[in-house]
């Protein structure tokens, strides 16, 4: 029979399928928001050597801030806890856990020994008194604590929404300072929750938006370092940067890769007229998938590189338009009011995000592929350029304040509109790209 905590999770969720078959793993397929978030238990993972008490508290913390942060999950308060985890080995007293309503119980062990870590941890149907799969153990450097922690989440995430996780994910984007007549912006790099920022490029020359490699080992961007926009390539291990290659005079923008990570598709402006091309990274040849006398852009391929999605004026207002990978005929999905822009196809391939205007207002908003079911998830004064979570249920997107002192800023959203949130930084950013998981 279904464990009263996954019953618990169909309760909570609309699904569009049931449970799978009882021999095999459960799995649910998540289709709207929660109704009310699952609560949970996460205690201090307990320290199994000398000096590792601080290290397994914090991952327990990072755990929690993970799965919280969902708007899935309830994280019940430490000091409601009758009965503490002392031994990762000890039997588990899951009347102490029923009695505070604690769901699920993840507990957990740390090992420190020098610069090494390793950390193994358990999930329970509290309900049930089971463990729901096995025990998992991760190992590392105590340099990559907070990687381990993000692991550990993503796998409590999967047994319990049946859904791959994201946490375990980093994101690259513009960090801007200074003010609005003079915007300094650079390429950061930082976790999926904002930690670990790094820098890629310093701030002599407006980069603007950057997209990670299928692998996340490489990024794309547009740099007016030349004076024309043009676009670079950079590796994210070495930092070294390289430009490619277009004609002198010629505006090359808004790349993206290709899910084989081999071919990047751009816009090129030659005189008055803008179209998308594609180029192998390799040799540098490039096609042009485009002839239209209208403006092209933002193109973004779907998960089996078969179909390319973009923007384009060519009925007279910016629309959305999706198109065979080697160009031909090209068929218009947006039609509703206002103005369509910056689509990206859904990791899983089911949905298109987008930005939209209308009425003196942005949103972020997603639709069926073939234009159906189109759904505005945000509003401001400004949103804008949407990007997919590795899992396809969370997008970050930018949102910009008005006024002279307004600033940008990075915000995330549940696909269902819901546990909308803004995403730390160190000061202003934008255009952010979410990278795959991390091997």
């Amino acid at each position: 029979m279904m464990t009263r905590l996954l019953a618990l999770i169909s309760a909570l969720f609309m699904l569009s399928l049931p449970a799978l078959a009882q021999d095999g793993p459960l799995r649910i397929e998540i289709t709207e928001g929660v109704v009310e978030p699952l609560p949970y238990a996460v205690p201090d993972f307990v320290s199994e050597s000398a000096g590792g008490s601080e290290m397994a508290a914090q991952l327990a913390r990072v755990v929690a801030d993970d799965l919280t942060g969902t708007g899935l999950f309830r994280e019940i308060p430490r000091d409601a806890f009758i009965s503490q985890i002392t031994s990762f080995a000890s039997p588990v007293q899951f009347a102490d856990w029923k009695a505070i309503n604690a769901q699920a119980l993840i507990t957990g062990a740390v090992t420190v020994n020098g610069d090494q870590l390793v950390v193994k941890f358990r999930v329970y149907d509290v309900f049930a008194g089971t463990e729901l799969g096995s025990g998992l153990q991760f190992a590392g450097t105590t340099d990559g604590w907070r990687r381990m922690a993000h692991k550990v989440s993503d796998a409590v995430y999967s047994r319990i929404t049946g859904e791959g996780g994201y946490f375990d994910s980093r994101v690259v984007f513009v960090s801007e300072t200074g003010p609005k007549d003079d915007r300094r912006k650079r390429l950061g790099i930082m976790d999926y929750d904002g930690a670990n920022v790094q820098y890629l490029t310093d701030s002599s020359s407006i980069v603007l938006a950057p997209r990670f490699s299928p692998t996340g080992d490489r990024v794309l961007y547009t740099s007016y370092e030349t004076g024309f926009p043009r676009i670079h390539i950079i590796n994210v291990g070495n930092v070294q940067s390289t430009i490619l290659e277009n004609r002198e005079g010629d505006m090359s923008f808004a790349p993206r890769f290709a899910p084989n990570g081999q071919t990047v598709i751009y816009s090129l402006t030659q005189g008055a007229n803008t179209d998308i091309f594609s180029m192998d990274v390799n040799s540098r040849q490039t096609s042009q998938l485009t002839s239209a006398p209208s403006i092209e852009t933002a193109p973004s391929y779907s998960p089996d590189g078969n179909r390319i999605v973009f923007e384009s004026d060519r009925s007279g207002t910016q629309q959305l338009y999706i198109m065979p990978t080697g160009g031909g005929e090209a068929q218009r999905i947006s039609f509703g009011p206002g103005r369509y822009g910056t689509p990206v196809w859904s990791p899983r391939g089911d949905l298109i995000a987008f930005t939209k205007q209308n009425a003196g207002r942005f949103h972020i908003g997603v639709m069926r592929t073939d234009g159906s079911e189109e759904r505005l998830l945000t509003a401001s004064f400004l949103d804008e350029g949407p990007t997919w979570a590795p899992n396809g249920r969370v997008i970050m997107f930018t949102r910009e304040t008005q006024g002279e002192a307004g600033e940008a800023s990075l915000y995330s959203v549940d696909i269902s509109g819901r546990n909308l949130k803004k995403v730390r930084t160190p000061g202003g950013a934008s255009d952010p790209s979410w990278g795959p998981l991390q091997p």
